[in-house]
């Protein structure tokens, strides 16, 4: 909770007035606890997971036609069934595991330094702690993929992600409680190692969520804006790993795509994507992905 009651009294503390989005911050947070303001991202979350998968579920049943070319494994279709029932899952395991997470959480945020005072933190300030905080869970995500995809972490708990080969939005989420509790780890690694605010933090978590999706979607949409993002490894990138599925020792990465390449784990990706740019350049492009389907195609490319 701000620590003034009055505009002025928190105007007098900075030395200056309030610019237009400390004034909207103060109006919305100053009789709000620090609490009841964390816990916003519970609802944050429940949308996201409602709304951002929605999206390319009405590309799947409304514009199937114009987006099918761009369906990254064109011959895979679940029913609506199939779609709610992921969903039902995902909700699940929201109300079981992280909503009560983040409830239970706030004690860590405090500590760790997330702050709710004024001033608001600049553009820039928000734009590096988000690029680090990306950062510094995509290297530690890297590692816990990895072990996931050892045997025993494989059977005991990352198998239940990988049911879903042809990955969809509402699937980003889906997984076994453990592995849910165990990627909060490098989720939550970033903010303590470089404390913000709580807009900051919100925005994390949203951003991430959102990503997650994208990468899930089944659709390598050439009007993604992520496209432009160095190193990023999208639907594409990730699509491969869960089509390889199993025991697969390829495409690790939860964002981008260089602990891949330093540690050796995207050749099969790589060597699949060569051989597809070849059959495309010697047959031409009839329509298909990549000139050929990427399901039939790439059958006997897999490599792990």
């Amino acid at each position: 909770m701000l620590p003034y009651t009055y505009i002025h009294e928190a105007e007098a503390a900075l030395g200056r007035g309030l610019t237009a989005a400390e004034t909207l911050w103060f109006n919305y947070s100053a009789n709000k606890s620090d609490y009841f303001l964390y816990c916003h991202n519970i609802i944050f979350l429940f949308l996201i997971f409602l709304l951002v998968p929605l999206y390319y579920l009405i590309l799947e049943f409304f514009f199937r036609n114009s987006v099918q070319p761009y369906k990254i494994q064109p011959k895979v279709k679940l029913s609506l069934s199939d779609y709610f029932n992921c969903y039902k899952s995902v909700m699940r395991m929201f109300v079981i595991v992280v909503g009560p997470l983040q409830l239970l959480s706030y004690p860590s945020i405090k500590m760790i330094g997330i702050r709710t005072s004024l001033p608001l933190p600049s553009v820039w300030e928000i734009l590096a702690q988000l690029t680090m905080y990306f950062m510094i869970e995509d290297y530690t995500n890297y590692w816990i993929h990895r072990f996931l995809h050892c045997k025993w972490g494989y059977e005991k708990i990352h198998k239940v992600h990988h049911e879903y080969t042809a990955p969809i939005g509402f699937a980003a989420p889906y997984a076994h409680w453990a592995e849910v509790l165990i990627l909060g780890i490098p989720a939550f690694l970033g903010p303590s190692l470089v404390p913000g605010h709580m807009i900051t933090f919100w925005l994390w978590i949203a951003l991430r969520q959102i990503e997650a999706i994208e990468t899930h979607s089944g659709y390598d949409l050439p009007w993604t804006p992520t496209k432009y993002i160095p190193f990023y490894g999208g639907s594409d990138y990730h699509d491969y790993h869960h089509y390889v599925g199993g025991l697969s020792q390829s495409n690790f990465a939860s964002v981008f795509t260089y602990c891949d390449y330093i540690y050796g784990t995207d050749k099969g990706y790589r060597y699949q994507k060569k051989v597809l740019q070849q059959l495309r350049d010697g047959l031409g492009n009839d329509g298909d992905q990549y000139g050929v389907p990427f399901d039939t195609s790439s059958e006997s490319l897999k490599v792990d």
